[in-house]
């Protein structure tokens, strides 16, 4: 079938460079303390409105991923060591940021023993030790399936743990290719059971080529694993070597799509041309904690 992609995107799905005083200050901050994010890092579309707000999600282990993922702008390839001071450094600028929620996310790191797991625990513990009340939500990596890898970074207790499965299954070999939809399905079942009161979340791209019934069964195979908060957002190419874009999603379809998850039954939707896993965070985690 041949790839069909449109000429411009649709007017409302058009976004201002990142410019501005908040934006300059957290951009500042982050290089001060030899920091990433994954705003910069994936090019994300919110980035002007986050750090305008004085919000930013940490990336953690490096900005090199062990993965190839054909949706991701982060760059491939083999990582640098581990730096254990890191957790601290972005415990201290959550606190120069007053954040009362934080958000860390990482790379791939396949090569190390626990994936990075020790770190992420770290990094949780660093920011309730500088910043106590500050909320922790993790977005992490499969960790290939390592149970014992995932249970380091749940005693830590965070207060939101993410993972996301990114598109449908049939799409795996071309999306997510080192990854495997029932072994992100059994993580986040597993972050679950080894602690039952952190909302667990989960999300997934539009326009990548999938059916509306495929969509649908993505959805309910996440609320079969006990998943809290789901996040439906529509692809953007980053550049012209990843994967090209199969159609824009109408507004229309995320709005049906939002109220089809609520009457699944999971605690918060947030569906959307521009949602990512961490925008608005704060918010899906106060609706999805009742």
């Amino acid at each position: 079938m041949a790839t069909i992609i449109p000429e411009r995107r649709p007017s409302w799905l058009r976004v201002r460079p990142p410019e501005g005083e908040g934006y300059e200050e957290i951009k500042r901050l982050m290089r001060s303390k030899a920091l990433h994010t994954v705003c910069e890092e994936a090019r994300c579309p919110n980035i002007r409105e986050c750090w305008g707000h004085g919000t930013a999600t940490f990336m953690i282990l490096g900005r090199i991923c062990t993965r190839s993922c054909g949706f991701c702008a982060v760059e491939t390839g083999r990582p640098l060591g581990v730096d254990w001071e890191e957790p601290k450094r972005v415990a201290e600028a959550v606190r120069q940021m007053g954040l009362r929620y934080a958000v860390v996310t990482s790379v791939n790191r396949d090569e190390l023993k626990d994936g990075g797991a020790s770190i992420f625990a770290a990094t949780i513990r660093w920011i309730r030790r500088l910043n106590p009340g500050c909320k922790v939500e993790v977005l992490t990596p499969d960790f290939k399936g390592d149970y014992d890898a995932l249970k380091v970074v749940m005693d830590a207790k965070p207060d939101v743990f993410n993972h996301n499965v990114e598109t449908v299954p049939r799409l795996y070999r071309r999306v997510r290719p080192q990854a495997v939809y029932q072994r992100s399905l059994q993580v986040l079942k597993w972050a679950k059971e080894l602690n039952p009161a952190a909302p667990t979340k989960s999300g997934f791209m539009l326009g990548l080529g999938e059916s509306w019934d495929e969509v649908l069964e993505v959805m309910r195979d996440l609320r079969a694993h006990d998943v809290d908060i789901l996040t439906i957002g529509q692809y953007l190419r980053p550049s012209f070597q990843h994967l090209p874009i199969q159609r824009y999603v109408p507004l229309e379809e995320f709005a049906a799509l939002k109220e089809e998850g609520k009457k699944m039954g999971f605690r918060h939707v947030e569906s959307g041309p521009f949602v990512r896993s961490s925008y608005h965070a704060h918010e899906q985690a106060e609706e999805a904690l009742g």
